[in-house]
């Protein structure tokens, strides 16, 4: 049986690529760092204060340890005051300073990040929505979202957490280790020596664990994917009678499962040994050994216990450095893939351009000249070969020919999606190349086939022709496309919510919101791209009245696969693999009695 997909809703989650730090990837954080400029003055405070709350914190132990020696008489002054009472008042201000202090380094770290990566977020958008369509052909749209979307925000998770997180636990790890050193020298080199690389190989050993969960959870992930796929295709399985087949496989699979986990419930109690024997072994040992220090009075309980606390803040800090060291190396990660988008090259399109100004009006003559082109994801193959043929302002060009043969190629031309290898197109006898690309698709529309309309209401999709456009502008477009009607029908009217892709609309009533976005645009030039081909007879009657009202004095191409609805175009170009192989109109092709359009004609029972 042919190999399934594990691309389960069940399947465990994939982990974001990390990428190792060095020269190159930092030259990338820097690019994305460069973002948080506008904010550096907040930044910098920012900072200052987080390293201000980390001091203060490394000052509680001395305060726990100056009480306990205060109470048992043994404290010796110094910074501190000599009573409980300074001691507290001394230690609840500076808490007080410590939780104003944190507040303000929260919000305006908060305040940095979130702002900075709205600025990456808004870039990467504008960027990958001008990039051309070739780019697009090439990727999915649940990778191209995965940029904006995870790798994004684990880039904003290092900003607002990771980063603060690393300065912090640096500042507690450097702070503990001086002031175990100042309480008492011989304990602080038992520490550092015993403790340390225990906690390195436990580190190290927890890693390998979550390997094997984690192999154990795509196995099981695949399992899943087994019975999901069995269950969705059960009327298979049964005509076939692979019920066996399949008990079998699934089997083979959860047997699988239970060998990686037995696997790693034995690492898992080696590990729990080695916490329980080294790990506490050690602290049991530097403990006794604190003991003696204070049995031969070298230090103080008061000492033994700030000795403690510091301890634990080191080896807190120690054992989270790994994983702040492994969500930066996710961010970098996360900071090439949006790079790589940021670095495209995009369309001429502006951040700026919302207003649609057209500034080199087009009159509607369009013409190619001797155009070739093939899809730069497939340049071997030649879609369209030395083609050329003219549109006055005006006229109605019809495109015909079997599927494939390169009509719809025409259409993504002409609206200058993708630009020829050879020749030319020409916009009132100009090269496109002499127009920006707003002012060419300012001023040409096109009514497909499969209609997309965005999930908003009626009104909102027809206004998408012309985002200025005034109620009584969108009625009116509405009204010459044959939709003012079924759209006052609904309860809500125009404020109708058409669903995702437009799923509550019919696909004759879709056809027409988008004539009524075309009308409301007033192209130059119109391009309708099997528009009727999959409507219904009571349908197509409604919309062909609506195209009829479209295409009045605008150049209009129109490539259809019924041949009925352009009888009356001035002109039909027939398309065979690429090449025009007749031109004319309905009259003249149809008496052409060796020609491919009378053969279509004949197949759609045209000719008698």
């Amino acid at each position: 049986m042919a190999r399934r997909r594990l691309n389960s809703s069940n399947a465990a989650e994939t982990e974001l690529p990390k990428a190792k730090l060095n020269k190159q990837t930092l030259n990338n954080i820097s690019r994305l760092v460069a973002y948080i400029k506008p904010y550096r003055g907040m930044f910098i405070a920012a900072l200052g204060f987080l390293f201000l709350s980390s001091l203060v914190g490394l000052a509680f132990p001395s305060f726990i340890g100056a009480l306990i020696d205060t109470a048992q008489g043994k404290h010796k002054g110094g910074i501190l005051p000599g009573t409980i009472k300074g001691i507290l008042i001394l230690a609840f201000s500076v808490l007080f300073l410590q939780g104003f202090v944190s507040f303000f380094r929260i919000l305006w770290f908060v305040n940095v990040a979130e702002r900075s990566l709205a600025d990456i977020r808004r870039d990467t958008y504008f960027k990958l929505i001008t990039l051309p369509m070739n780019f697009f052909s090439n990727r999915r749209v649940g990778e191209l979202n995965s940029r904006i979307s995870a790798d994004l925000s684990q880039i904003q998770d290092t900003l607002t957490t990771t980063i603060a997180e690393m300065i912090r636990q640096s500042v507690l790890l450097v702070g503990g280790v001086i002031f175990m050193a100042i309480i008492s020298i011989k304990l602080a080199l038992a520490m550092l020596i015993l403790v340390p690389p225990l906690i390195v190989v436990a580190i190290f050993f927890g890693r390998f664990i979550r390997k094997i969960s984690r192999q154990a959870q795509d196995k099981l992930a695949e399992s899943n994917t087994v019975i999901e796929e069995t269950l969705q295709g059960i009327a298979n399985v049964k005509a076939f009678v692979n019920e066996a087949f399949e008990a079998a496989r699934y089997g083979k699979n959860i047997r699988e499962v239970a060998d990686i986990a037995i696997k790693g419930a034995k690492y898992r109690g080696m590990f729990v040994s080695f916490i329980v024997f080294c790990m506490f072994g050690a602290i049991v040992a530097i403990v006794g050994y604190a003991c003696t220090l204070v049995n031969s009075h070298e230090i103080t309980v008061g000492d033994l216990l700030k000795f403690a606390l510091y301890a634990a803040f080191m080896g807190s800090a120690m054992g989270s450095f790994p994983d702040l060291y492994a969500n930066v190396q996710k961010a970098v990660g996360a900071s090439e893939r949006v790079l790589e988008i940021l670095d495209e090259k995009g369309e001429e399109v502006s951040i700026r351009e919302i207003d649609n100004v057209i500034r080199q009006k087009i009159e509607g003559n369009l013409s190619f000249s001797n155009v070739g082109f093939a899809y730069p994801s497939r340049p071997e193959v030649e879609v369209l070969k030395d083609v050329s043929f003219d549109a006055a302002a005006g006229q109605r060009v019809a495109i015909v020919g079997p599927s494939g043969s390169g009509k719809s190629t025409m259409a993504a031309l002409i609206l200058q999606f993708y630009h020829p290898q050879s020749g030319t197109i020409l916009f009132d006898g100009k090269p496109s190349s002499d127009y920006s690309l707003t002012d060419i698709r300012n001023q040409v529309a096109i009514v497909p086939q499969d209609v997309m309309l965005f999930g908003g209401s009626i009104f909102e999709n027809i206004a998408y022709g012309k985002l200025t456009a005034s109620k009584d502008e969108i009625m009116q477009a509405a009204q010459r496309a044959n939709a003012h009607q079924f759209i006052t029908s609904f309860p809500e009217g125009y404020e109708t919510i058409v669903g995702e892709r437009g799923v509550k609309l019919s696909g004759g009533q879709r056809q027409r919101v988008a004539i009524a976005r075309a009308l409301l645009k007033n192209p130059s030039i119109l391009i309708l791209d099997e528009a009727t081909s999959s409507l219904d007879s009571e349908s197509e009657r409604l919309v062909q009245e609506a195209l009829e009202e479209l295409m009045k004095d605008r150049t209009s191409i129109i490539i259809a696969h019924r041949l009925s609805t352009i009888r009356e175009a001035d002109k039909i170009i027939v398309l065979e693999k690429g090449k025009i192989i007749e031109s004319g109109s309905h009259l003249e092709l149809i008496s052409n009695e060796q020609g491919l359009y009378r053969y279509l004609s004949g197949l759609q029972f045209e000719v008698g």
